[in-house]
């Protein structure tokens, strides 16, 4: 069995002319940054637009604006336990396999707008379905706990640029899920079954990433500019591990919507998590099922990539689909000498189901 652990505005931005419309460009961390050059004694020299063949990429809220998303992250996982002797000689490779599945839709809704700062968001899981086959995805009791979300509400503040500053409220969501994971049962020790919070996490904590990690917003982007992030790998058992991403604006397109930029991404594995990505579990335990007995997963490889649409003069994702894969090594308790290879073929889904305007905040 897997032991389980805890880990822990100057006072004016940028106005751009974008389109036929005004639409505030910097970032409060950038405001700050020009005040200090500029002793915050006079006014910061203004740019009159973006360089010529860049793209200011924000997100932007309305008044009565109602986003409904559906995010969709979906794995077929594959054990390799090597070749398997048959009398004097070597038989055929075993391999046990499984799947499982998280589908929820997420109404984002903003109750505070400050285009020049950090806008409040009200976000609502409508539904949450879950699935889950195969031998060593099997739960051993109870329903997946990332269920819970399921009629819940979080609030969160971001930036302009789609940086989340505040997302206390997801975070408490996540440790009431967390405790839900762990059987109520504890004659046998404090054991957590299988689910997919992480799934969750990877779904919603890392939110507009791709905006949000542009090095330098208030220069836009050009066709061909590449920057870099880090996500997270959800999976079956307990890993803290990380992708480093590389996105690309590869095209922007021409829509009866407006203008879309075309954002590519490619994956690689890193070794580094960084320390402030949530922990949904508050205290020690042991993992049931086939990936609490196997330990010491380390990724061998990774590689996938991706592609996002996010409309500029809207300032909101369309879609994005990350497809990779992962290889993992992992060891037999006791010294039986066998390691097991795992191969992960994951999939990450995020699109815009409908959009509102005009409707009455709700808080």
């Amino acid at each position: 069995m897997h032991i389980g652990s805890v880990s822990g505005p100057c006072t004016r931005m940028y106005v751009w002319q974008k389109g036929m419309k005004l639409r505030a460009t910097l970032l409060v961390l950038v405001v700050l940054l020009l005040c200090v050059l500029a002793g915050c004694n006079g006014a910061v020299d203004e740019r009159a637009s973006l360089a010529p063949g860049t793209e200011l990429l924000s997100v932007d809220f309305r008044t009565g604006q109602v986003l409904r998303y559906k995010f969709v992250s979906s794995r077929q996982v594959t054990i390799d336990w090597g070749q398997m002797r048959k009398g004097s000689g070597k038989g055929k490779s075993k391999l046990d396999k499984s799947s499982e599945s998280l589908d929820m839709v997420v109404e984002l809704r903003p109750v505070e707008i400050d285009p020049y700062g950090l806008s409040t968001v009200k976000a609502k899981c409508e539904s949450i379905k879950l699935k889950r086959s195969g031998n060593p995805g099997r739960r051993s009791s109870g329903r997946d706990a990332a269920g819970t979300f399921r009629g819940k509400s979080w609030t969160f503040k971001v930036s302009p640029i789609g940086k989340i500053e505040d997302y206390t409220k997801f975070y408490d969501l996540l440790q009431q899920a967390g405790a839900k994971a762990i059987r109520a049962n504890r004659s046998q020790g404090t054991i957590k079954d299988p689910d997919m919070i992480y799934d969750v996490i990877a779904l919603q904590w890392f939110l507009w990433d791709s905006i949000s990690s542009v090095e330098n917003p208030a220069e836009g982007v050009a066709l061909g500019d590449e920057w870099h992030s880090r996500l997270s790998i959800p999976g079956p058992m307990i890993l803290r591990a990380a992708r480093d991403v590389t996105y690309e604006l590869a095209e922007v397109r021409d829509s009866n919507d407006g203008r879309l930029a075309v954002i590519h991404s490619s994956f690689a594995p890193t070794s580094s998590v960084p320390r402030s990505w949530p922990v949904p579990y508050s205290e020690p335990f042991m993992m049931s099922g086939m990936f609490g007995f196997l330990r010491s997963y380390k990724v061998a490889s990774l590689d996938g990539e991706g592609e996002e649409i996010f409309d500029i003069d809207a300032g909101m994702t369309r879609r994005y689909e990350h497809k990779y894969t992962v290889q993992l090594q992992a060891s037999m308790p006791l010294g039986l000498g066998v390691n097991p290879k795992i191969t992960i073929e994951q999939t990450l889904r995020m699109k815009l189901l409908t959009e509102k305007t005009g409707v009455k905040n709700q808080n």
